[in-house]
């Protein structure tokens, strides 16, 4: 019997062992399978915590719901019982110390008709007037490899890109979108732009399939997101959970490799997934032929923080869900969820529970990173102050430092991953690199990846 070590138990590890026992059982493959984690649980950036009637997640907060491979597993393990959806509402942006609606038929800030972009509070008329000249410029120079920055400030104008579109972009990305490429953020403006003559054309021609998600666009589970992963190992009974297990190296040994614990303990597997941050896999592997690559990619840091309060939360503006920080502004943070509002089931007696970001982009990250938690949690109070008016003492904080682990995508990634992928079959056949250090930062992207990985391995063992 041959044997498969996935090392990671985040969603993407986890996805890759659901998917392989699938295939291994409809082929009728005898084999061994084991997954190692270093944690006491599953789930990696996917974990939830519940305390004082409040549920907060410490990574990841939903689920992309039109991404296909999303509600396809979640019917594969028979879980859509559990399925919670956003509220909808109104997004913010933070500018001026003021609160401004995102426009109502935007995607990223990006206008989806003239309605939308005339409705914009965010940038003047002449910002809107530089927009409608996405309509004359033709594309003669931009591909799904170069900048999302510069193909929106080239067709839609300066203003709009950095007053209502890089705000929200970068919080979804966490990257300078200057140095994010098109490919790895929204690859179809560029098929908008060839096919319609402009991307807000390209918008409007697409429309039933942005409309359909706009309401509920995300979502989650009646008991959080690690409600998921205990779904996922429920049934995987035949796996061999390595749970509070580090590894420490990979060693090349015959046809296959020696995968050795920190725990001391040693298993020889046929193919090994290497379903971990790219810093731990150049840590296992420890090879400097590879280094050249493993490099290349990048990763951005963040600071979360929960705040939860005994007081109701209708005390938040109406229908609002949350806001990202722009320009000329006191606030601290990079953006904050009214999380209590946009997921009822977080607060389970309808208590205010806000969550504030700070990233590594912001220009006080290195005064906050070198904060106690105490000091951190005073600066969150004051950015609920400035931005609500609230100044209650807080019953729950949650802080999680998310140091250099969040992969940001710049326009080098996509080679660097090539290379790698050729670097690996070449030095390290049928053992694989997996998850958001590589393949999408998006939970559907990881679920995608962990099927497709689970694929390679099949054929790996044939």
């Amino acid at each position: 019997m041959k044997t498969v070590v996935v090392v990671g138990g985040g969603i993407t590890g986890l996805c890759t062992m659901h998917y392989l026992k699938r295939q291994a059982e409809k082929m009728n493959m005898p084999v061994r399978l084991v997954l190692a984690e270093k944690n006491a649980y599953l789930g990696g950036k996917m974990h939830s915590i519940q305390e004082h009637g409040f549920i907060m997640e410490t990574g990841a907060d939903s689920m992309v719901a039109r991404h296909p491979s999303v509600l396809n597993l979640i019917k594969e393990l028979e879980f859509e019982s559990e399925l919670v959806y956003n509220e909808t509402g109104i997004s913010y942006i933070h500018t001026n110390n003021e609160l401004h609606a995102i426009p109502a038929g935007s995607t990223f800030g990006i206008p989806m008709s003239l309605d939308s972009l005339y409705a914009s509070t965010l940038i003047s008329n002449e910002g809107k007037e530089r927009a409608l000249k996405d309509s004359e410029l033709p594309n003669t120079k931009f591909t799904k490899e170069s900048s999302i920055g510069e193909f929106l400030e080239y067709f839609l104008g300066k203003e709009i890109v950095e007053k209502q579109i890089a705000p929200v972009l970068a919080g979804v990305y966490s990257g300078d979108l200057y140095q994010l490429s098109l490919a790895s953020t929204l690859p179809y403006l560029v098929d908008y732009k060839n096919d319609y003559g402009s991307i807000m054309k390209g918008f409007e021609a697409n429309r039933e399939q942005f409309e359909q998600a706009a309401n509920k666009k995300f979502i989650s589970f009646r008991n959080g997101l690690s409600s998921l992963m205990n779904r996922l190992e429920e049934l995987l009974p035949e796996v061999e959970f390595y749970k509070n297990t580090s590894t420490e190296r990979i060693l090349k040994i015959d046809h296959g490799y020696e995968v050795t614990f920190n725990n001391g303990e040693r298993i020889y597997a046929d193919v090994v997934v290497l379903a971990v941050p790219n810093t731990v896999v150049r840590s296992i592997l420890n090879d400097s032929q590879l280094d050249r690559n493993f490099g290349k990619f990048t990763n951005g840091s963040a600071i979360t923080m929960y705040l939860g309060f005994d007081i109701p939360d209708t005390v938040l503006p109406k229908d609002g869900t949350g806001f990202i920080v722009s320009h000329n502004s006191d606030l601290v943070c990079n953006a904050s969820t009214w999380t209590s509002r946009k997921w009822k089931h977080t607060s389970h007696n309808g208590k205010l529970l806000v969550r504030l970001f700070y990233k590594s982009n912001n220009p006080k990250y290195e005064e906050l990173v070198a904060m106690s938690d105490e000091e951190l949690t005073q600066v969150a109070l004051e950015d609920i102050r400035l931005s609500l008016n609230i100044e209650e003492k807080p019953i729950v904080v949650n802080i999680e430092k998310w140091i250099d682990a969040m992969p940001k995508y710049d326009l080098a990634h996509n080679e660097a991953l090539q290379e790698t992928i050729e670097d690996m079959e070449k030095n390290y056949p049928n053992v694989f690199i997996a998850g958001c250090s590589y393949f999408g930062v998006g939970i559907g992207a990881c679920i995608e990846n962990g099927k497709n990985t689970a694929e390679k391995v099949i054929k790996a063992l044939k």
